[in-house]
Order: C-alpha cells, then sequence, then structure tokens
C-alpha cells in the first residue's frame, strides 16, 4: 500500500514503512506528470512502481487531482 499526501502543487508519495520515497509533480513543459524519487539510491519494489503508475494515469484521467494550495 502507498500513501500519496499533497503539498503544495505535489504528491508526496509515502510507502508502508512511513518514508517519503518521492513525489509526484505536473511537468507543465511536457504536460505531463512524473515521478522523481526522494534520494538516488531508492529502489522500488514492483507494487511501489505499479501504485505510482496507476496514480500517474489516474491523475492524467481525470481520475485523481493534486489539490492546489491558496496561500492567501
Amino acid at each position: 500500500m502507498m500513501l500519496f499526501f499533497p503539498v503544495q502543487q505535489e504528491l508526496d508519495c509515502i510507502n508502508d514503512s512511513g518514508d517519503i520515497i518521492g513525489k509526484i509533480t505536473f511537468d507543465a513543459a511536457q504536460d505531463e506528470y512524473v515521478f522523481s524519487p526522494a534520494r538516488k539510491d531508492i529502489v522500488l519494489s514492483a507494487i511501489e512502481e505499479a501504485t505510482i503508475a496507476i496514480r500517474i494515469a489516474g491523475l492524467k484521467s481525470g481520475k485523481f487531482s493534486i489539490p492546489m494550495q491558496d496561500d492567501d
């Protein structure tokens, strides 16, 4: 299981151990959502990779969204 927690205009990807393993952000220049690992040495399990891919697909399709923060 993976928890996706919104922070600003990103989603922190948190694994079962409670570690932030990376972030999903929207790259406006490429018009796509991308996953960026928190550290270079992080190795994702197959389940984590699949869960992140499902979330990104859901973001692209509109099934999920990243809440925007209003600083006003």
